[in-house]
């Protein structure tokens, strides 16, 4: 979470690497490109980049104010050089409905977890049991067990990849290579767009990237989100630069 695009493109460059004791960087590592991602700042980074839109996702009252900004953005898009292709589905996408995902987070969060937690040389927990217990010892986290211990709880009774969680990955992997890749792959795109597309991109491992797109009734902010391919980090921040620079949309906090 950046203030702009530029700054999370320096922050990537200096978190982007490989770690031995993490076996996913490994396998993303081949994905970083040389010379970095701030090379990747470019103010025609629209010109020729195929956009998909989800237009299911942008299904808000034609009158109101994130409806007509999108519209406008999508003008903007097109005279940036991108091309559009619009009412894009992603098939599968039911499968993000069900409670695949939290079958699959939750024996992942914990197996992680307690290996990084039991090779640290000096914790007070060492496990998720001994976060659950810290959390509960200590009245004053309320914010805590809001937010996080519901989900620490759920997680606690799990114990590794089984044949549930085996099911659950394996309808997760039709999501991701028949539903969101095939999109992609067929329809030639450089991105998807929708206003909110982490649901779509979390179980597989894409890249996205949100740029401000306006401020609703009472100034919230809204925005747009660009997702992609595994390692399609400097795309996504060639179209999320030039979109940023293109709308200047970003107003400083009060």
């Amino acid at each position: 979470m950046c203030r702009t695009v530029a700054d999370a493109a320096y922050v990537l460059d200096a978190i982007a690497g490989l770690d031995y004791n993490d076996k996913a960087t490994i396998e993303a590592s081949k994905y970083i490109p040389q010379g970095g991602y701030k090379q990747f700042l470019k103010l025609d980074g629209l010109k020729r980049k195929r956009l998909g839109i989800l237009r299911s996702e942008f299904a808000f009252d034609k009158e109101s104010i994130p409806a007509k900004t999108y519209e406008q953005h999508f003008k903007t898009l097109r005279q940036a050089g991108a091309v559009l292709i619009d009412n894009l589905e992603v098939k599968h996408k039911d499968i993000l409905t069900s409670n695949y995902e939290d079958i699959a987070i939750n024996a992942e969060f914990k197996s992680a977890l307690n290996s990084y937690l039991n090779q640290l040389v000096k914790s007070p927990v060492r496990s998720l049991k001994d976060v659950i217990a810290f959390n509960n010892r200590n009245p004053g986290l309320e914010k805590m067990k809001e937010y996080g211990q519901d989900h620490f709880m759920e997680a606690e009774p799990t114990h590794g990849i089984h044949e549930k969680e085996r099911e659950a990955l394996s309808k997760l992997e039709i999501y991701s290579k028949y539903g969101f890749e095939k999109l992609i792959e067929n329809n030639k795109l450089d991105a998807l767009v929708a206003p909110f597309i982490s649901h779509y991109i979390a179980s597989g491992g894409y890249p996205g990237i949100t740029v401000p797109a306006g401020y609703d009734i009472g100034g919230i902010p809204f925005g747009i989100n660009f997702a992609g391919l595994k390692g399609s980090e400097p795309t996504l921040i060639e179209i999320a630069y030039s979109f940023e620079q293109a709308t200047k949309v970003r107003r400083p906090p009060f």
